[in-house]
C-alpha cells in the first residue's frame, strides 16, 4: 500500500471512522443530556428569577457540557457533572450581569375555592428567595425544590457538605426573616 492511490484508501477509511467517532459521540451527548433538559431549565429558572436567562443559562451549560465531554471520567455520575455545569452557569450569570430576578413561581399552584388564597404567602416567598445570594439560593433550591440531599448538592455544586449546611442554614434564616415579615405586614381579615 505504498501507492497514493492505496494511501487514498488509507486516509478515506480513517477519515471514515473519525466521522463515525464523532457521531457516536454527538449521539450519547444528546441521549445524556436530553434527559436532563428539563429539569435544568426549572433549576435555572429558579436560580435566574426569569425564563429567558435560564434558556440562555442552560444554553450555555450544554455548550460547556460538550466541550469538556471528554473530561467526564465516570458516566454513571453524568447528573452530578451536568448539574454542577449548569449551577456554575448560573452563577456566572448572577455574577457577571448583576441580574435582578423577576417573579417566578416557585410554588406549585394548589387547588383552592379562593383563587388568590395563599397569593401574599407564594409573593412574599418569591421576594425572600430572590434576596438570598446566589450560593445561597442555589442550596435552598437544589435542596427544597429538587429534593436533593446535602451530600448531593456538595458533589453537584463543588463544595464541601458542610458548607452547604451552612448556606442552608443561613438562606433559610433569611427566608423566614423576609416571610415573617411579611406576614406582620399583612392586614388583619376584616371578617
Amino acid at each position: 500500500m505504498g501507492s497514493a492511490e492505496g494511501r487514498a484508501l488509507v486516509v478515506d477509511r480513517e477519515g471514515r471512522r473519525g466521522d463515525a467517532a464523532k457521531r457516536a459521540r454527538a449521539e450519547a451527548f444528546a441521549r445524556l443530556t436530553d434527559r436532563r433538559l428539563d429539569a435544568s431549565y426549572r433549576l435555572a429558572a429558579l436560580i435566574l428569577g426569569d425564563a429567558a436567562e435560564a434558556e440562555d443559562a442552560v444554553h450555555d451549560a450544554l455548550l460547556s457540557a460538550w466541550r469538556n465531554w471528554g473530561s467526564l471520567r465516570e458516566p454513571d455520575r453524568l447528573d452530578a457533572w451536568f448539574g454542577r455545569i449548569v449551577a456554575n452557569a448560573c452563577r456566572d450569570r448572577v455574577r457577571r450581569r448583576r441580574l435582578a430576578p423577576v417573579a417566578v413561581s416557585v410554588l406549585p399552584e394548589r387547588q383552592a375555592p379562593d383563587q388568590f388564597a395563599g397569593l401574599p404567602e407564594r409573593d412574599a416567598l418569591r421576594q425572600a428567595l430572590r434576596a438570598l445570594d446566589v450560593d445561597q439560593r442555589l442550596a435552598v433550591v437544589l435542596r427544597y425544590f429538587e429534593d436533593l440531599t446535602v451530600d448531593e448538592i456538595a458533589a453537584r455544586l463543588g463544595e464541601r457538605p458542610g458548607t452547604v449546611k451552612s448556606r442552608l442554614h443561613y438562606g433559610l434564616r433569611a427566608l423566614r426573616a423576609a416571610v415573617d415579615a411579611a406576614e406582620r405586614l399583612q392586614p388583619e381579615d376584616a371578617g
